[in-house]
C-alpha cells in the first residue's frame, strides 16, 4: 500500500492528509523519534503549568504522553477532520481534558497571547517542502500566527529536519523580530529512528527553540549540535552552517553504512567537539574488496606529530596503509594541534560513538584500534606567529620514536604539510639543561638531491682555480636547505631569498641558521630579485626554487605557479649561464599539468632531468644548458660521480655515518 507522497507538493494538501490517516487508521506515526526519545529535551522548555497549542497534530502520541506526565494543559489542532475525530474518539474516555479542533495553522481563530508553548512536530517541514514563493508566503503567515498566539516568555517548540530553505527561513523570522532562538540536536532520536529502519539510516533530528521577547539589545543565536554544551554564535549564517554541516555527515554516514565505497575515492571528515573552532580529529575512510580480510572494520589512530608522514597524509600513504592492514574498512585518525589529549584509552573511548556511525552494514564484532603504539605522542607548541605572507604559523615540538625531539614549522592554513624540521638535542649545562639544534640531521629528504645538484657542478670544477661557487637559493623557509648545502659544499656561497621577513627570524631564532661571509639572506620577492640579478648581470653557478605555494587549488603546491613563466625561466637561464644549473623541487599532483610544466620547461633548458622521491610528493627537476650534459648516459655518468663525492664528504664532515644518496637507486629512477 503506497501511503507515502508521490511528490513533495503533496506535504501540504488537505487531501493528502486525510487519506493518508485514512490509509493508517488509528496507527499513530511518528516521523522523528517518539516521547522517550524527546522528553529530555521537550522537559528543558515545557513545563506542566503551561497552557500548550500543539499544531498539525495527527496521530502522534506526543500531546497524549505529555498529558500522561501532567501537561493537562493542551489543545491539538490539525487541517485534517478525519484525524481529529479519530483523536478525540481515542482520548475522550482516558484524556478527558484533552482538546481537539480542526483548524489551519495559517489562519487561527484563537485569541492573541492565548498560548505560552507552541509545539510543531514536523509541521513546519510539511507546509515547506520546497524553496518557492508560494511556499514561503504560505510560512510567513504559520509564522505570523504563532507569534501572534504566543504570549510574551512564550516558546515556540519545533522539531524538524531542518532542511536548508527552512532553517534560513526560521533565522530570518526569529531573531529579527526579537526571538532568542536556538538549535539543538536530537541525537536520541536519530538512533531510535535508525534501529528500527531497514537499513540502520536516518537523517539528523534537530528541536527548534524560539522564545519571544518585547526587545532584545542585540540577537541571541544558539546551537548545540552534540552533547549538552550550549554555544552561542554571533552570525545567523553560522547556524546554518552548523545544522548544514550535520546534515551532510549525517548524509555520509548513511552512505557508508548502506554500501562500500571501494571503487571510489576516500571519504574525509572532521570531528569537534561542542564549541570548539578547531576540530578535534580528522577521519579518513578507506575500503578494498578482498577474498580474505581480518575483518570488516578497523579503525587505525596515527600519533600525534606523525601525521605528516607520507603514508597518513597523502592518500597514495593511505591507501598503501589499506592494504596492508587487510581489512575490508579503514577509518585512519589524526589528531589535530590545538588540542589536548591524555592516553590512549581516553582517545578509543572519544572517538567510539562517532566511528561506530562510519561501520558498515551487518558489522557486530567491536571495533579493533590499531597503531604504531599505544601512545598518542606528545606535541607542544613553542612559539606562534603570523606573518603578512604565510598567515598564522606555529614552530612546535614532537617526541617522536626512540623520544627523540623534532621541532618543526606549520603553516597553519596547511596543517599536513611541514615546511622545516630540526632534530633538537638536548645539553646539560651549569644550571640545567639547554636545548639545540642538531646541525647535522637533514628532515627533508628532497634536500639532498637538490644539494647533489649542485655538487654536480663543483665537482665538475673541482679543479678550477676559482674557489668561490655562487648559490641563489629561491625559498627560506627554516634554513634547512641552506644550511645542508653550507655544511656540505665548502666551496658554496649561498644567498638565501625570501619575502617573508618572519622567516628569518623563525630560521635564526629556533632552526639554528646561521648567517657568515658564506651565508646570506635578503628579504625580498624572488621574482623581482631574478629580474634585478639578469639585469645586472650576476652570475650564479646554481639557483635553486624551493618555495611553496600558497593556493594549492591548482593541483601544484610547489612552486607557485608563476614563478614558471617563461619571464622568469629566462632570468634563470641568463643568470646560470651555460654551464650552471637550475633545481627545481616540484610538486604537482597533476599530470596533465606536470606535463605542461616540463613543456614550458624545455623552452628554455637544452637539457631537463627528474628524479622522483620514492613515497613522497617531491620531485627534484635538474634543468642545463651545457651541451656537455646531452644524453642520460652523460648525465647519469656526471652524477654517479657527484653522488659518491657527496657522501664523501657527508662522512668527512661527519654530518652522516651512512651515505646520504643510494647512487644505485638514485642513477636508476632518473629520468631525462
Amino acid at each position: 500500500m503506497n501511503i507515502l507522497p508521490k511528490s513533495h507538493q503533496d506535504f501540504s494538501q488537505k487531501d493528502y492528509w486525510d487519506s493518508f490517516f485514512q490509509k493508517r487508521g488509528g496507527k499513530a506515526f511518528e516521523w522523528y523519534g517518539e516521547y522517550p526519545e524527546l522528553c529530555g529535551h521537550l522537559h528543558k522548555y515545557i513545563k506542566s503549568k503551561d497552557e500548550i497549542l500543539n499544531i498539525g497534530c495527527g496521530n502522534s502520541r506526543l500531546s497524549m504522553d505529555l498529558y500522561d506526565v501532567g501537561h493537562r494543559q493542551i489543545m491539538n489542532i490539525d487541517i485534517s477532520q478525519l484525524v481529529i475525530n479519530q483523536m478525540i474518539s481515542k482520548n475522550k474516555t482516558d484524556r478527558p481534558d484533552m482538546q481537539f479542533l480542526q483548524m489551519d495553522a495559517c489562519n487561527m481563530s484563537f485569541a492573541k497571547d492565548k498560548f505560552s508553548v507552541v509545539l510543531d512536530k514536523g509541521t513546519l517541514d510539511a507546509l515547506m517542502t520546497e524553496d518557492t514563493n508560494e511556499v514561503k508566503e504560505t510560512a510567513e503567515k504559520y509564522l505570523s500566527e504563532i507569534s501572534r498566539v504566543l504570549r510574551i516568555g512564550g516558546r515556540y517548540v519545533c522539531i524538524s529536519l531542518l532542511q536548508e530553505h527552512i532553517i534560513r527561513e526560521l533565522v530570518d523570522f526569529f531573531p529579527k523580530n526579537n526571538w532568542m532562538f536556538r538549535v539543538v540536536r536530537a541525537v536520541e532520536a536519530e538512533q531510535k529512528t535508525a534501529e528500527s529502519s531497514n537499513d540502520g539510516t536516518s537523517m539528523p533530528v534537530f528541536i527548534v527553540i524560539a522564545t519571544k521577547f518585547g526587545k532584545l539589545p542585540f540577537p541571541v543565536l544558539e546551537v548545540c549540535m552534540s552533547g549538552d554544551k550550549m554555544c552561542r554564535v554571533q552570525q545567523a549564517n553560522e547556524v546554518v552552517d552548523a545544522t548544514l554541516a550535520v546534515q551532510k555527515a549525517t548524509m555520509v554516514c548513511n552512505g557508508l553504512h548502506r554500501g562500500s565505497i571501494a571503487d571510489m575515492d576516500e571519504v574525509s571528515m572532521d570531528l569537534f567537539q561542542p564549541s570548539d573552532q578547531i576540530p578535534r580529529f580528522t577521519v579518513h575512510i578507506l575500503d578494498q574488496k578482498l577474498k580474505t580480510s581480518n575483518g570488516k572494520f578497523a579503525v587505525f589512530i596515527v600519533p600525534q606529530g606523525r601525521e605528516t608522514e607520507w603514508i597518513f597524509s597523502t592518500p597514495q600513504g593511505r591507501k598503501k596503509l589499506l592494504l596492508s592492514a587487510q581489512y575490508e574498512r579503514l577509518a585512519i585518525v589524526s589528531m589535530h594541534r590545538g588540542q589536548i589529549y591524555t592516553t590512549w584509552d581516553d582517545v578509543k573511548s572519544e572517538l567510539s560513538a562517532s566511528l561506530l556511525n562510519l561501520a558498515p552494514k551487518g558489522m557486530q564484532e567491536q571495533i579493533p584500534y590499531l597503531s604504531l603504539g599505544s601512545e598518542v605522542g606528545n606535541r607542544e607548541t613553542i612559539y606562534k606567529g603570523r606573518s603578512d605572507m604565510s598567515g598564522d604559523f606555529i614552530v612546535e615540538e614532537i617526541t617522536g620514536q626512540d623520544k627523540k625531539i623534532f621541532r618543526r614549522l606549520v603553516f597553519l592554513s596547511n596543517q599536513f604539510v611541514i615546511q622545516s624540521e630540526a632534530l633538537v638535542t638536548i645539553t646539560k649545562t651549569k644550571n640545567g639543561q639547554r636545548k639545540i639544534i642538531d646541525p647535522n640531521y637533514l628532515a627533508c629528504q628532497h634536500h639532498v638531491y637538490m644539494t647533489l645538484g649542485v655538487n654536480l657542478i663543483a665537482y665538475q670544477n673541482q679543479k678550477s682555480k676559482d674557489h668561490r661557487m655562487d648559490v641563489a637559493v629561491i625559498g627560506l623557509g627554516g634554513g634547512g636547505l641552506c644550511m645542508f648545502l653550507h655544511s656540505c659544499i665548502k666551496k658554496a656561497f649561498v644567498t638565501a631569498v625570501d619575502i617573508d621577513p618572519a622567516m628569518l627570524q623563525v630560521a635564526t631564532n629556533y632552526f639554528g641558521l646561521v648567517v657568515d661571509d658564506r651565508m646570506d639572506v635578503v628579504i625580498e620577492d624572488g621574482l623581482k630579485f631574478l629580474t634585478k640579478a639578469a639585469d645586472n648581470g650576476q652570475s650564479y653557478k646554481a639557483i635553486l626554487f624551493d618555495v611553496d605555494s600558497k593556493d594549492t587549488s591548482l593541483g601544484m603546491s610547489c612552486p607557485p605557479r608563476v614563478f614558471l613563466d617563461k619571464s622568469v625561466m629566462d632570468n634563470v637561464k641568463k643568470c646560470i649561464g651555460e654551464k650552471g644549473i637550475f633545481i627545481l623541487n616540484l610538486v604537482c599532483r597533476d599530470d596533465k599539468l606536470r606535463e605542461q610544466v616540463l613543456i614550458e620547461l624545455r623552452q628554455s633548458f637544452r637539457s631537463i632531468c627528474a628524479y622522483k622521491l620514492d613515497e613522497d610528493v617531491n620531485e627534484v627537476l635538474y634543468c642545463s644548458n651545457d651541451s656537455a650534459l646531452d644524453g642520460l648516459p652523460v648525465w647519469k655518468s656526471s652524477f654517479e660521480a657527484a653522488a659518491k663525492n657527496l657522501n664523501s664528504l657527508t662522512k668527512d664532515y661527519k654530518i652522516s655515518n651512512d651515505e646520504v644518496v643510494d647512487v644505485i637507486d638514485f642513477l636508476k629512477e632518473l629520468k631525462l
